[in-house]
C-alpha cells in the first residue's frame, strides 16, 4: 500500500465516502490490501447477506451487561462469565450461550441435523450409522466381540486407519486402547499371566493342589 494511500484515505464502494484507512477491514488479496467497503457497509452488507439466508438478526441485551458478566443470546439472562464455556472461534473467547443453553443448543442441532444424539457420535467419531452399528452388532451375537459380555455401546476402530472392527464393552475397549493395539502387548500380557496365576495341580488321582509359580519368593515390603 502506498504512504499516498494511507494520507488520502480511501474510497468506499458502497457509500461512495472517502474515509481513513483504519475503517475499511484489511484484504491481503487487493492491491491497497484493504476492502472494497468500508467498516460499517460491510456490517450491513453482511446483515443483508444473513437475513437472505435466512438467519434471524441478532440478539443484543436491553440491559447494560456489567464487567464480569455475559448476555446469553439463548435465555436472555445476564450471567457471570465463569457460566459460560471458552472458544477460539469467538472474538471475545466467549460461546454466545451459557453453559446450559450451549448443551441444550448442541443437542437440538444434532437431532436437527442427524435424527437424534445416538445417530450423531457414531455418525460423527467413525463415519458409520446407528443402523450400521446395530447390523455389525447383531452379527457378533449382540455381546462383545472381545469378552462376550451382553449389550455392549463402544465402537472399537483401527487408530491407524480409522476403520471400525466391531463393538465392544467400555472394560475391552479402554482395555485395547491401553494396550494401545498392539498385539505385542497383548501377548506379552498373555504370557505374563500364564506365567503368574493360580493354577491347579494334579498331585494324586482326584487330588489337586492350588500352586502358583511366584510361591516361594520372598515377600515384598508392603506385605
Amino acid at each position: 500500500m502506498s504512504d499516498s494511500g494511507e494520507s488520502d484515505g480511501k474510497a468506499c464502494l458502497q457509500c461512495g465516502r472517502t474515509l481513513p484507512v483504519a475503517d475499511f477491514h484489511r484484504n491481503v488479496r487487493r492491491p491497497d490490501g484493504l476492502a472494497f467497503y468500508c467498516r460499517h457497509c460491510a456490517a450491513q452488507r453482511s446483515e443483508t447477506s444473513r437475513r437472505k439466508r435466512g438467519i434471524e438478526e441478532r440478539k443484543q441485551s436491553s440491559a447494560p451487561v456489567p464487567d464480569g458478566s455475559k448476555w446469553c443470546a439463548a435465555c436472555g439472562q445476564i450471567k457471570p462469565v465463569a457460566e459460560f464455556a471458552r472458544t477460539k472461534a469467538e472474538r471475545i473467547g466467549l460461546h454466545p450461550y451459557c453453559l446450559p443453553c450451549h448443551t441444550a443448543q448442541g443437542a437440538a442441532s444434532k437431532t436437527r441435523i442427524f435424527g437424534s444424539t445416538r445417530e450423531y457420535h457414531p455418525r460423527h467419531r467413525h463415519g458409520i450409522g446407528q443402523a450400521e452399528a446395530d447390523e455389525l452388532l447383531a452379527e457378533q451375537g449382540g455381546v462383545c466381540a472381545v469378552c462376550g459380555v451382553a449389550d455392549p455401546q463402544h465402537v472399537d476402530h483401527d487408530h491407524r486407519t480409522g476403520w471400525v472392527r466391531g463393538i465392544l464393552c467400555f472394560n475391552c475397549n479402554g482395555g485395547l486402547g491401553q494396550f494401545r493395539d498392539d498385539p505385542v502387548l497383548l501377548a506379552n500380557a498373555i504370557t505374563y499371566l500364564k506365567g503368574t496365576t493360580w493354577r491347579r495341580a494334579l498331585i494324586h488321582p482326584g487330588v489337586y493342589r492350588i500352586s502358583s509359580p511366584a510361591r516361594g519368593r520372598p515377600p515384598s515390603r508392603s506385605s
